[in-house]
């Protein structure tokens, strides 16, 4: 890591993402692909997401999104979800919403069933397919 020198002392100096993180994601039960768009990108999730992985996928999540202005998380193959997965995906929804990034998931079964039980009210952005998600994207303006 690059350091800084100040009146003698050495500070390490932050390190800075200038490029986006691999295609792939992957660990002992889930992996994921990004396919990108000119602007954005289409992150699709396949296995099941559970305490072991959930913050992992958080975090790559959110380092693909500083590359983005509009993000859709493909969620439909997920064979399963934890409550933990649930808290990582509010914490990507409410990170794109910060950061101004367009952000949607594209439910599965097994999600769907999450979020019948666990938000209800419906506060998480999700899209029916990734059809009607890109077509969001095409209306979405962001704020300047």
């Amino acid at each position: 890591m690059p350091a800084l020198k100040a009146a003698g002392s050495v500070y390490s100096a932050p390190r800075i993402d200038t490029r986006p993180p691999c295609d792939t994601w992957k660990c002992h039960t889930a992996r994921s692909v990004i396919r990108w768009g000119r602007s954005g990108a289409v992150i699709s999730v396949h296995g099941e997401l559970d305490a072991s992985n959930s913050r992992q996928l958080a975090d790559y999540v959110q380092r693909t999104a500083r590359f983005c202005e509009w993000l859709i998380l493909d969620l439909h193959a997920l064979e399963f979800i934890g409550t933990t997965g649930l808290s990582a995906l509010k914490a990507i929804a409410s990170r794109c919403t910060d950061t101004n990034v367009y952000c949607t998931m594209v439910p599965g079964v097994a999600v769907a069933r999450l979020l019948r039980i666990c938000d209800p009210a419906s506060v998480l952005p999700t899209t029916t397919s990734v059809t009607d998600a890109l077509a969001g994207v095409q209306s979405f303006r962001p704020a300047l």
